[in-house]
């Protein structure tokens, strides 16, 4: 299996000249077969974003998400400092190896041309302790920086990586893939943390919610028994923060929540996602169905002004529409 540094693009430099590589490969036109970069704007970032491709990253998974940070780039214009781990780490080695590497897109016009620069740093076990200074070399130094910790065997690990979990504004996990203990790890900034799988419930959350707006909270709360939500087994972590997302809203709505019984089961026969809520007397009820396939989903109520159906959409954000969701709300 190759390594995740051999698959990601760019160009090998020695780790002590990123900076002076990065400035020779915009003047060198024959480098990319494009005229120079000239205005300094095209090249103006607005953050700081470490995407750690954690020892459990394959090398297609690996592309994949390089490929969602450069998506993401494409709107925010950042310096991005991708980690590397050396997946199989005898101990013998010591060295850090760099790669740099450059894209420019055009914005709403021919004129408005953003450019986004990339460093991949590969380390191994022993190089640790020297990872923080050279990060913090590649990044810059008045904009606020951002952390993914993607595909951490074990959340203890992170401990090694302070530096970049207590100067970031915001640290992104999934926790659809993360550590089963992502959520008691003791982070430096808990309230900073932010996952992605509540990100990516963004239009669900939306929608439901928007529906539900049309209520009294009172007559939401009145008599609840109890709050389904159906997955398919893939949508497992979905549906468990889509459960911890309706206990939060629920009790905002004066609902009683610890006489109320709430449930995650894993079938959702018509859709990808399902929510119900049943109440003492039966001709109340709440119910969502949402395929993500099809892009559909289903809404009724009777909450006490009759019976109300509604079609709707029905989708998960895209991986960096998802990331830029954590990062900024």
């Amino acid at each position: 299996m190759p390594a995740i540094f051999e698959v990601l693009p760019g160009l090998e430099v020695p780790v002590g000249e990123i900076s002076k590589s990065l400035a020779a490969m915009w003047e060198d036109t024959a480098s990319s077969g494009a005229p120079a970069i000239a205005a300094d704007d095209a090249k103006a970032t607005q953050v700081n974003f470490v995407l750690h491709l954690g020892l459990n990253t394959t090398a297609e998974d690996a592309t994949a998400q390089f490929q969602t940070v450069v998506e993401f780039s494409k709107r925010y214009p950042s310096r991005i400092v991708v980690l590397c781990p050396i997946q199989e780490d005898d101990g013998s080695m010591t060295d850090m190896r760099a790669k740099i590497y450059a894209e420019c897109h055009l914005g709403k016009s021919k004129s408005d041309k953003r450019c986004v620069e990339f460093v991949m740093l590969s380390y191994p076990r022993a190089a640790r302790k020297f990872l923080e200074n050279q990060v913090s070399i590649c990044l810059s130094t008045d904009l606020p920086l951002y952390y993914w910790a993607h595909r951490f065997s074990a959340s203890a690990r992170l401990a090694d990586y302070r530096y970049l979990l207590s100067r970031a504004k915001r640290v992104m996990i999934d926790s659809a893939i993360a550590p089963a203990d992502a959520f008691t790890f003791p982070w430096p900034n808990p309230k900073n943390l932010r996952d992605l799988v509540y990100s990516r419930l963004l239009p669900v959350r939306q929608t439901v919610g928007q529906f539900l707006s049309a209520y009294e909270p009172g007559a939401i709360a009145a008599g609840l028994n109890a709050v389904t939500v159906a997955h398919r087994p893939e949508l497992a972590a979905e549906g468990r923060v889509t459960l911890a997302w309706l206990r939060r809203r629920l009790t905002a709505c004066g609902a009683t929540c610890d006489r109320v019984k709430f449930e995650a089961v894993p079938e959702a026969a018509n859709g990808s996602l399902a929510m119900r809520f049943d109440y003492a007397d039966r001709t109340k009820f709440f119910r969502w169905s949402g395929d993500f396939a099809t892009r559909q989903s289903q809404l009724e109520a009777s909450l006490g002004k009759g019976g109300t159906r509604l079609s709707a959409g029905a989708s998960l954000l895209v991986p960096e529409a998802a990331l830029s969701e954590a990062m900024f709300f």
